[in-house]
């Protein structure tokens, strides 16, 4: 997606009569819906008059193109200025240029890392050479038409209001440095940008190069599951960005520098699709190969047998079962004997271990007297049972109970939901987890469709499944017995009017349901999707989330049987009526929420309820 676009000759004219940041500002609500926040103007009214004068230079051909604020696909960032044009050799070249208003950089030991001073303090963020060759590297990576007709990408960063002192020069950034330029302050740094931008962009852009970009084919998103042999292995199979990057040389610095007379927990916020098990699984890699012990832990079995089916064959079965764990296996373990444990999924921790949930203590507690550094990667609107314990504030309690530091962090980046922050917006809004100002799907990259018959949306997604490097998978709220586990015979989910008949995941496949090629014909649920991926998903909701005059309603009585996450909520209703509807409540939500966010290019769903259908689909598009 482009804000702005246009050629150097018009976005001067714009500069000089001093309306460019409010063309921004304008376009930015048209495409987005939004209102571009205090800090994000004033950046355009400062960074936007430097730029002006950059581009004033006779030898910048006027029929260049320029774009502002290029949304990266996939993903919810987006490159500050582009400068499009050909080569002398009429090559295709874009300049991505990352602005920054900084005037001062701590440089720290953490590579790509730097300390400045945003409205809040002090705070380590992505060195501006590592932002500007990252969002390019991601650009190239998921954009076909860079690839393809070999669009060349030169980034670089201006640091307009910065006199270069050394420390954000300094060579422990070299790499970076090579990779993307930096410009200073000052009427020389200024002519260097320029000489950077002429070798690149001699004559104009009469292609429309980043139209053709944004137009561009996306190429299909990688999956962590697929990549995991090669990470493990040590490839850079994916990039990360901006707050990735910190959690990531964070976590890598604590788990070099902790002891078990300095033990560390850091806390990783982060809701769908921002890269916590992508930061998990390359630290895994970058400390396993330092020679530190460490595993990925989680709750629910089901990513772990995944990742443990794609490693098989590339890794021995003994090195397989050293990197992962399941959350109850600390009971009995020796204090600080790991170096860094990697929990995943940590909102669906438990207090009590084992099938009857009557081992141990408390898993946190365990987690963290087992190592002398900890991650906990949660996202509390993911909690999901009764049973689920994992909270910021209940980690940070059994950390100072331990004597452990304290660190908390938060990752942002969207790459789920193609990229799409409106998207989760809208769906907590929809779901009355929380209000927002998202009101509707438009002007979001996401593919989202309401259907009224549930055959219709069980045959996209076997379409969509057919597709080469796609993979579509039907979930369901668990609102119907799993009577197929014991008669095979018999179908779970049922829909006779619409000719509609599907079990739910077999127990044979177990947690492998998400990537067994035949599972394409039955449903998942909560347990067998949580923490895993596809690219597009069909969601039926069931009776146990309705809609009544607006309001979403959850039933709690709504729910099967055979299912165990609303266990104690009985007992609950006669000792604490209010607070056993508000904990259904959200575990039904968050429920839905997870299932809807399961893929990464659309979600589609069927409500057996029809007012709630409605609700959904009225609120898909702007009302007129």
């Amino acid at each position: 997606m482009i804000i702005y676009q246009a050629s150097k000759e018009q976005f001067l004219d714009d500069v000089l009569s001093n309306s460019i940041h409010d063309k921004v500002q304008e376009l930015y609500y048209g495409q987005t819906g939004k209102n571009a926040a205090d800090s994000e103007i004033r950046a355009w009214r400062e960074s936007l008059r430097f730029m002006g004068a950059v581009m004033n230079d006779d030898e910048i051909p006027s029929d260049a193109g320029i774009c502002i604020e290029y949304m990266l696909p996939q993903s919810s960032k987006r490159i500050d200025f582009v400068i499009s044009g050909k080569d002398e050799e009429s090559k295709d070249f874009a300049v991505l240029i990352e602005l920054k208003q900084w005037d001062k950089v701590e440089p720290t030991n953490k590579d790509g890392i730097v300390i400045t001073r945003f409205q809040y303090g002090r705070t380590e963020t992505a060195h501006p050479s590592y932002q500007a060759w990252s969002y390019a590297a991601l650009l190239e990576g998921f954009n076909e038409t860079v690839y393809e007709e070999d669009i060349k990408l030169k980034p670089c960063a201006y640091m307009h209001n910065y006199i270069d002192d050394g420390e954000i020069t300094d060579t422990f950034y070299q790499e970076y440095l090579e990779k993307a330029p930096m410009f200073f302050k000052g009427d020389d740094e200024k002519v260097k940008l320029q000489k950077f931008i002429k070798q690149f962009v001699k004559y104009g852009d009469k292609s429309k190069i980043m139209f053709r970009i944004d137009a561009g084919k996306i190429r299909p998103s990688k999956k962590i599951a697929d990549s995991l042999a090669k990470m493990l292995k040590g490839n850079q199979e994916f990039i990360m960005i901006d707050d990735q990057k910190v959690v990531y040389e964070t976590a890598l610095a604590l788990a070099q520098r902790s002891s078990k007379n300095n033990k560390s927990v850091l806390i990783v916020e982060g809701g769908p699709g921002t890269g916590k098990t992508v930061v998990a699984i390359n630290l895994l890699s970058a400390l396993t190969s330092k020679g530190l012990l460490t595993q990925y832990v989680s709750k629910n079995a089901a990513p772990r047998t995944v990742y443990e089916s794609k490693l098989t064959g590339m890794f021995k079965k003994s090195e397989i079962s050293n990197f992962f764990s399941g959350s109850g296996s600390f009971i009995n373990v020796e204090n600080n004997i790991f170096d860094m444990l990697l929990v995943d999924e940590a909102h669906r921790l438990n207090a009590k271990s084992g099938i009857f949930k009557n081992l141990g203590e408390n898993q946190i507690k365990e987690i963290i007297q087992a190592s002398r550094s900890s991650v906990f990667f949660l996202d509390e609107d993911q909690r999901v049972t009764f049973d689920d314990i994992g909270s910021k504030q209940e980690i940070k309690k059994w950390a100072m109970s331990e004597g452990a530091e304290v660190y908390e962090l938060k990752l942002e980046s969207q790459f789920r939901c193609n990229g799409s922050d409106g998207y989760l917006a809208w769906l907590d809004n929809m779901l009355q987890i929380r209000e927002t100002a998202n009101f509707n799907l438009e002007d979001t990259n996401y593919d989202f469709k309401v259907f009224d018959n549930p055959a219709e949306l069980r045959d996209l997604i076997f379409e969509k499944d057919k597709l080469e490097n796609v993979q579509s998978r039907m979930v369901a709220g668990y609102c119907w017995d799993w009577v197929s586990k014991k008669d095979s015979t018999s179908a779970d989910i049922e829909f006779p009017e619409y000719y509609f008949k599907m079990k739910w995941n077999l127990q044979s496949d177990g947690n492998l349901w998400i990537i067994n090629d035949e599972s394409i014909s039955e449903i998942g649920c909560i347990h067998t999707s949580q923490g895993l991926e596809v690219d597009y998903v069909g969601v039926i909701i069931g009776p146990d989330l309705i809609v009544r005059d607006g309001k979403v309603i959850t039933v709690p009585e709504a729910r099967a049987r055979t299912d165990k996450s609303l266990n104690g909520y009985k007992k609950m209703l006669k000792e604490n009526e209010k607070e056993a509807t508000r904990r259904a409540d959200l575990i039904i939500k968050n429920t839905y929420r997870t299932l809807m966010t399961r893929g990464m290019k659309g979600c589609y769903i069927y409500c057996t309820d029809q007012e709630t259908g409605e609700y959904f689909k009225n609120k898909i598009a702007k009302e007129l």
